[in-house]
C-alpha cells in the first residue's frame, strides 16, 4: 500500500516500553530522498532497548529546517518528553555528513553514528533501490512509499557540508557503519575521512550495501549501535574486548 506524501511525517518518534527506563536519546538524520518514517523499523528496535528515538527531515530538502529540528531536540531538558542524555546523532548517506557537521557545532551531542557516509564522490546507481539495500522488506517499503524521492541520489551533498564536517572539528566518539559492497558511497573514499577523527570505530559490513541501518544485516547493525550507546552511557572507552585464543 502506497504512502501518500501528505501522510509522510516530518518528525517521527518511537518510545521505549513503559516497563523500561529510558537510557538515552537517539536523533536520526535521514539521507537523500528519505523521510523520518522510513526509519520506523530501526526506531522501534532501538527503542525496545530503552532509547528514545527521534527522526527528523531529510536535510537535502531544507537544511535549515532539519538543523532547527535537531537543535530543538538537543536543547530540550533531559527530563522532558524529548528523552534524557546521552544524546546521540545517527545519520545515513548525506544525512551522516550533515550530522557530523552539526556535531562539530552544537553542544549536547555525546556521540555520532554514521551509516553509509556520503562525501559526494560515489557513482549514481542505475537501480537505486537495490543499491540502497538487499533487504526485501525494506526494498518493498521504498518502492511502495510515495514520500520517498526516487532519483535524489543523483544530487551530491552540498560542498559546504563537507567543510563543516571536517574531521578535525569533530570531538565526540564516532561509530561508522559502512557496507563493503556500497556502490553509492565507496568504502575506499570514506576511510581517509574516518582516519582523521580522534575517537572512531569503523565497522564494515561484509557484502553490505548503502543503507547500513536498513540493509539485510539491520539486526546486526542495531546490535553494534546499541553497544556503542551503552559505551557512551557508561562513559568508558570500550565495553567489551575481543581475545584471540
Amino acid at each position: 500500500m502506497a504512502v501518500s506524501p501528505a501522510a509522510v511525517p516530518v518528525v517521527a518518534s518511537w518510545r521505549e516500553p513503559e516497563a523500561v527506563a529510558t537510557r538515552g536519546t537517539v536523533l536520526v538524520v535521514p539521507g537523500r530522498g528519505e523521510h523520518a518514517g522510513v526509519y520506523e523499523r530501526f526506531g522501534r528496535r532501538i527503542a525496545a532497548d530503552g532509547y528514545r528515538v527521534w527522526a527528523v527531515a531529510d536535510p537535502t530538502t531544507d537544511p535549515g529546517r532539519t538543523e532547527y529540528q535537531v537543535r530543538a531536540l538537543l536543547e530540550s531538558e533531559a527530563d522532558s518528553d524529548t528523552g534524557p542524555h546521552p544524546r546521540v546523532l545517527v545519520g545515513s548517506d548525506a544525512g551522516a555528513l550533515f550530522a557530523a557537521g552539526l556535531a562539530a557545532d552544537l553542544p549536547g551531542v555525546a556521540g555520532l553514528v554514521l551509516a553509509g557516509l556520503a562525501l559526494g564522490r560515489g557513482p549514481v546507481p542505475e537501480d537505486e533501490i537495490t543499491a540502497r539495500t538487499a533487504c526485501p522488506v525494506h526494498q518493498a517499503r521504498l518502492r511502495g512509499d510515495d514520500g520517498v524521492r526516487h532519483g535524489a541520489l543523483a544530487t551530491p551533498p552540498p560542498a559546504e557540508w563537507i567543510g563543516r564536517a571536517d574531521p578535525a572539528r569533530v570531538h565526540v566518539p564516532v561509530l561508522g557503519l559502512h557496507g563493503e559492497a556500497d556502490t553509492i558511497a565507496l568504502l575506499d573514499d570514506v576511510r581517509g575521512w574516518y582516519s582523521g577523527l580522534e575517537d572512531v570505530e569503523l565497522v564494515t559490513v561484509s557484502g553490505g550495501r548503502h543503507d547500513a541501518l536498513n540493509d539485510a544485516t539491520h539486526r546486526s547493525a542495531a546490535a553494534i549501535l546499541v553497544l556503542f550507546l551503552e559505551r557512551l552511557r557508561a562513559g568508558v572507552p570500550a565495553l567489551t574486548r575481543r581475545e584471540v585464543l
